[in-house]
């Protein structure tokens, strides 16, 4: 159905829209008070709503972060949604992409604190990851049945659930033990960055790290760079020899993960 720009109807809702995110007073004609019985005026039933309408908001986010939540303790994450609110309007008719741009939010809202922004961007990737679209995964028959002559030129296709990412903080750590209600685990800078791929697997998110070459083969494949490519590639880490295998051995293991959804040659 197109959306008519000019009806009454949208000139309401965008009037109405304009006041919970500007406090924009144009909607305030249409509103009637409830006259002398209940005496309730037409700012505070705007009021109302509009705290209502916050207050969405605000579970919304808590629901799409809850470990940033968690570590933030709820009168800070109250405060914070407030001031992700005002900067990143909800746009979007569905509360669940609310809160897209929470991790570079929390990079300048609190830059002494750095761990949040990265357990902002684990924690998206997971809900990223749970809503994708469901793709079948190849099988490791399929892969078998390829002329071992054309393995240098295979190309991979891969889930929409899945991500990569570098973290340079014990967040995945972290998060666990806040999902698990377990012993609390104190937020730790690592040595160096640790590469982690995440996706879902039937109806579950999964998440593990990688090695470094493993990490570095994963992200070249998701750039369709080919099978040779990633053997030249891990001899940065490995000799020669052995680097097809393993390559095959990452091959095999993306494909029991079922992240691999299709292979061209």
């Amino acid at each position: 159905m197109t959306l008519d720009v000019n009806s009454e109807l949208y000139r309401l809702q965008k009037n109405m829209l304009d006041w919970l995110i500007k406090k924009d007073q144009k909607i305030k004609p249409d509103i009637v008070d409830t006259g002398e019985v209940n005496k309730v005026s037409v700012d505070q039933r705007l009021a109302v709503y509009g705290n209502a309408y916050g207050y969405r908001l605000i579970d919304a986010l808590s629901d799409n972060y809850p470990s940033v939540h968690t570590l933030l303790g709820d009168d800070e994450f109250y405060k914070m949604t407030y001031a992700y609110m005002a900067a990143h309007p909800s746009q979007h008719f569905s509360l669940r992409y609310f809160g897209h741009k929470l991790e570079e939010f929390l990079k300048d809202y609190l830059p002494e604190e750095p761990v949040l922004a990265e357990m902002a961007r684990f924690e998206w990737a997971l809900r990223k990851g749970f809503d994708a679209q469901d793709i079948a995964a190849i099988t490791l028959e399929k892969l078998q049945k390829i002329p071992v002559e054309q393995w240098g030129t295979m190309q991979f296709e891969f889930h929409p659930s899945v991500s990569r990412l570098d973290l340079e903080w014990n967040v995945p750590q972290l998060w666990s033990a806040i999902d698990e209600e377990s012993e609390p685990v104190p937020a730790e800078k690592l040595e160096y960055p640790y590469a982690w791929l995440l996706w879902r697997k039937e109806l579950l998110t999964y998440y593990r790290s990688l090695d470094v070459d493993e990490g570095w083969a994963l992200d070249t494949a998701m750039n369709k760079g080919n099978f040779a490519e990633l053997c030249e590639g891990v001899c940065e880490w490995i000799d020669e020899q052995h680097a097809p295998a393993r390559v095959a051995g990452f091959l095999s293991q993306w494909i029991e993960d079922e992240i691999i959804t299709g292979i061209q040659v």
